[in-house]
């Protein structure tokens, strides 16, 4: 594999961490990992699981208490654009256990304010993306026939250009989110530095994260599919899964002390 240089000079003032190549299906070694985790810290699961399950049952039940399901789809997006910067603390659980430690609800919350400039600033990225989507998703909406029982060629424009916007957007936020909150919180570098380093591993590893991104899809979908229930489980193991992903990919100038 090539060498990739540890500077970006096409980005002043940020650093490119370098990344390992993995198999273009690890993210089910991921996951396994992660299952491993959450019998591990079984009530700090559930605790951020049920905190994780909130979000997602306001937007059903917002969907069914408003009487139209078009919503559905532009705040799957969001939550799915949002989610990354919520999961800080179960990275830190995470990285607890790695470690060798017992990881506790009071450690694992103050890690959302190890990096607070880099954390929060990420964060506020991702709210503005979030907030973008939804204009845009309002725009859209104006494609959707006016009258009731539309055919599919009517619902043509509307699904087409709503696909096409809302993959952009997931493609990009996915390969900006992959690995930045995780860099930043365990190495404490500049917001720039996380993302440049984030894309480069994405596009290093490009199958690998496509399998991967089809997974959080998959799971994601189908935490909705039991009306938001599921996620009390979901969130924990992607989040997880997220953090064995970043141990795996993102390079260390020295060997870990722990597995």
């Amino acid at each position: 594999m090539p060498k990739i240089n540890s500077v970006d000079k096409n980005v002043p003032f940020s650093r490119c961490l370098e990344s390992n190549k993995v198999a273009t299906f690890a993210a089910f070694h991921w996951l396994a990992l992660a299952i491993k985790d959450m019998t591990k810290a079984p009530i700090l699961s559930l605790i951020y699981g049920l905190v994780f399950t909130l979000i997602p049952l306001a937007i059903v039940y917002s969907a069914i208490f408003t009487d139209t399901y078009l919503v559905i789809l532009p705040a799957t997006v969001a939550f799915t654009l949002i989610g990354p910067a919520f999961a800080v603390g179960l990275y830190d659980v995470a990285w607890e256990l790695e470690k060798g430690h017992t990881p506790t609800l009071g450690h694992s919350l103050k890690s959302m304010f190890r990096n607070p400039v880099g954390e929060w600033g990420f964060a506020i990225l991702l709210m503005i993306i979030m907030i973008v989507w939804m204009r845009l998703a309002a725009l859209i909406h104006a494609l959707y026939p006016s009258h009731s029982n539309p055919t599919f060629e009517e619902l043509s424009a509307f699904l087409t250009l709503g696909t096409l916007i809302g993959g952009v957007l997931l493609v990009t936020v996915f390969a900006l989110s992959a690995f930045t909150p995780q860099i930043m919180m365990e190495r404490r570098v500049d917001i720039m530095t996380a993302v440049v380093s984030s894309f480069n591993a994405v596009r290093v590893n490009f199958l690998a994260m496509v399998v991967w991104s089809a997974c959080i899809f998959i799971l994601v979908a189908l935490g909705f599919a039991l009306g938001a229930t599921g996620f009390i489980v979901i969130m924990p193991l992607l989040s997880y899964a997220s953090w064995h992903a970043y141990i795996a990919v993102i390079k260390t100038k020295k060997p870990r002390e722990y597995e």
